[in-house]
This record gives C-alpha cells, structure tokens and sequence, in this order.
C-alpha cells in the first residue's frame, strides 16, 4: 500500500531544473506557499551540503543528507547545540545554553536529562494515557456525519493533554498555553502573528516564562510527583537548579510536545484521506496502526529543522563546514532520503524497516517520544473504530515556520461507520 499523498516524486529534469541560489529556507512564508522537499531533493542530488547567506549577511549550511543530518545531530564534539538549536535563533545565540536541555551538550545534558526520564515512562505513562484517551474521546466526538472536520483545529488539543498529565497542568490553561507555544513555534504565522513577528516571540517567552515561574513558586515544598515540581526538586552536579533553569526547561518540553504531535495527527490523517484504498486496509485491520503512527511520523516530520554550529572545521557531503559555522539539518529531507527509504516520497504502509529521525538522534533524541507515540496510536485506534471513509474537503493551509511543518487548516469529510451512526459505542483497542 502508498500514497503520493499532497507531493509525489520527481523527474531528475525536475531536480535539476530547481534553482538553489534563489530559494530561501530560512523564510518561514516559503514553507507555507512552496513546496519544501522538492528543494530538498534538489539539493540531496546536487548540494547535499548547501550555503545561504541572508541580506543581513548571517548564513548558514543546509544539510539534507540523511547520514549526515544523524552525523550532525549525533555528535556534540563536532556539533554544538549550545549557540541556538532552532534557526530563527541564526545570529542571535541561546540565553539558556547550558541550562535547557535542547541547548546544553553532554555531560551536562545527560545529568539533566537522567532524574527525568522515569516521568516519560512507566507509571507516569500510564496516568498520562487517562488524559490523552479523554483528548481524543472529546477530538472524535466532533467528527459528524456528512460534516466536514478541521483536523489541524482539533488535533492541537492532543499535546496539551498529553504534558498537561506530564506537568499536572489546569485543563482551563489550556489554550493559552497553547496559543503561546504556537506564537513561538510560528511567529510569521497569520494566525499566530500578533504585531511583527518578533513582537510575538517576544509576547510568547514572557507569557510562557511568567506561567511557569509562577507555577514553580506556587508548588514549592508541595507535594506531587510531576515535571515542574521534579525540575524544581532536583540536583545537577551537586547543585540545585536556577528558578531559570526550571522555567526554560518547562518551555521547552511544551514547546516540544506541540510542535510535533498535533501536526503529526493532521498530516497523516490527510495521507489517509488521499488514499482510500490505504485507509481501508488500516480500518481492516488496526495491528497497522503502530505501523501508520511510523510511517506518518516520518512523512510529516512535524520537526522540521534544528540548528547546530560546528566546534571545529568539519567535512561533510559536498564539502566542508569551517568551525563556528552554523549548520540547518532539515529533518524532513533526511526522512526522504531515497538512499536510505525505498519510495520515499511515497507514505508506504507497512514500510520496513522505517529508521526516521522524526524525534530527533543521538544525545538529543525526543525525551517525549514515547507519550507522542503513545497519543497517536490512541489517536487513529479511535478514528479507524469511528470512521469509515475519509476524504479531502478542502484546500489545506500551510503553517509558516521554518522550524514546525503542519497546517493551520486541514478540512476533512468523514462518514462514519454504521456502529457509530445508530449510536453504538466504539472502543479503542486496549494498548
């Protein structure tokens, strides 16, 4: 079974007809109106390691290859994350290097990291299993025969549930902790702009910063076993972390959680609305489900890029990166590398051997990977119980980001299946 989904593959007269001097992957509104990976394929065959300099004069190199985007973001000796891991930060530096996991190498990264993991895992799953499956009961509930579904709408209720148990989180705060993180994930975003775009990231940090600095004063000597007050508890190197450092590490992990989850949801339901054949086989037989969660992992690759700087002079695919420089690895042309994925330009299910980067590789790998793929399975369990075809209802609209790939509308017409229409409940297979 494959999609060619909204892209498909292209000729090499294609490729090579692409012209790269005048593409510019750092401009969020490129992202929204164009199409990304034919770029990226152009370059994968012509420029693997790819220079843009900005009219400011800032730069940086494009790497599209898959062995070397996991080169780049595996080895924190040659690759620093320390001077801005996403690249609106190009020039700017990161005033929480050393101090936020995604912009702290190891060792330090790992003794932050550590006294976390038993929060992402285990018991903690499982209570954070509760809220996503109620996420989704309250997601499905809006999906009315012969009506047409905004999945980008509903789908971003889906990580919110998921941190909000991870970080014992008001439902009632909600959406404006998820507006804030969409106006920092997409500034230039219409939707999420409010004034210029730096005006919204800046609105977006003091809003989330304040949240979370008043959350961790109010938990102080509290009792509860959650993020915020696991951050606020523990020690790195003998010492207690900064308020700062409890504060930007709450950011980031929501940050994390609604850049990719939600957009994951909507891309892949749009893959399956695309190919009626493909969702039927899924309906069928949901054993396919952890499989679609993988392949649309992969294909949405909801992270788009992160930024890197070389410590020392480094060579790479097609040439040299010299030392300081910063480097884009744009992960949804890795996931499409053709070396690496037969038809990978296709959403192919069941696909063998799926080794996306989709959360990320090496040392800062996804530390919430497994409730993201927790929430999508939960996610399309109900929808293939729910629904018996899917189809496009409508033109989709692209996020502007250059750091999030999704959509800020994706209309979708569903009928339902007979069950559901005379009212009969459907349950998600057990996990």
């Amino acid at each position: 079974m494959r999609s060619d989904g909204p892209t498909g593959g292209w000729s090499a007269a294609d490729l090579d007809a692409v012209d790269l001097d005048a593409v510019d992957l750092f401009d969020a509104r490129f992202h929204a109106a164009d199409d990304p990976h034919r770029v990226w394929a152009a370059m994968r065959r012509r420029a693997p390691l790819h220079r843009q300099e900005l009219p400011d004069g800032r730069g940086f190199w494009s790497v599209t290859r898959y062995q070397d985007a996991c080169r780049v973001l595996g080895n924190h000796r040659e690759f620093t994350s320390e001077r801005g891991s996403l690249l609106q930060q190009l020039g700017k530096g990161d005033a929480a290097a050393g101090k936020m996991l995604v912009a702290t190498d190891p060792p330090r990264h790992g003794e932050l990291r550590r006294p976390l993991r038993a929060l992402f895992s285990g018991a903690s799953l499982v209570a954070a299993e509760q809220r996503v499956r109620a996420a989704v009961d309250t997601l499905v509930r809006s999906v009315a025969e012969d009506g047409v579904w905004d999945v980008a709408e509903q789908a971003a209720r889906l990580p919110m549930a998921a941190a909000a148990a991870l970080m014992d989180l008001p439902e009632e705060d909600w959406p404006d902790l998820a507006r804030w993180t969409d106006m920092a994930a997409a500034p230039e975003d219409p939707a999420c702009r409010v004034g210029s775009s730096g005006a919204t990231l800046a609105i977006a940090h003091h809003e989330l910063f304040e949240y979370f600095a008043r959350e961790a004063r109010s938990r102080a000597g509290t009792e509860g076993e959650d993020l915020i007050r696991r951050l606020a508890t523990m020690c790195v190197e003998g010492a207690a972390l900064s308020r700062d450092e409890v504060v930007v590490n709450c950011y980031s992990v929501l940050l994390g959680a609604n850049a990719t989850t939600a957009h994951t949801a909507a891309g892949t339901v749009l893959a399956l609305a695309h190919d009626p054949h493909m969702y039927r086989a899924v309906r069928e037989n949901p054993d396919l489900v952890p499989a679609l969660v993988e392949e649309g992992l992969r294909w949405t690759s909801a992270a788009r890029s992160f930024l890197r700087h070389a410590v020392a002079d480094v060579e790479l695919s097609g040439g040299r990166v010299p030392a300081g420089d910063a480097v884009a690895v744009w992960v949804g042309s890795a996931n499409r590398d053709e070396t690496v994925f037969a038809e990978a330009e296709r959403f192919v299910l069941p696909r063998a051997d799926n080794r996306h980067i989709a959360f990320g590789y090496g040392p800062h790998y996804c530390l919430g990977a497994a409730v993201a793929r927790m929430t999508l399975r939960i996610l399309f369990e109900q929808i293939v119980a729910l629904v018996e075809e899917l189809e496009p209802a409508g033109p989709p609209r692209r996020l502007a980001s250059n750091f999030v790939a999704g959509y800020t509308r994706l209309p979708v017409r569903t009928r339902l299946r007979a069950r559901a229409r005379s009212g009969m409940p459907t349950q998600a297979r057990p996990l």
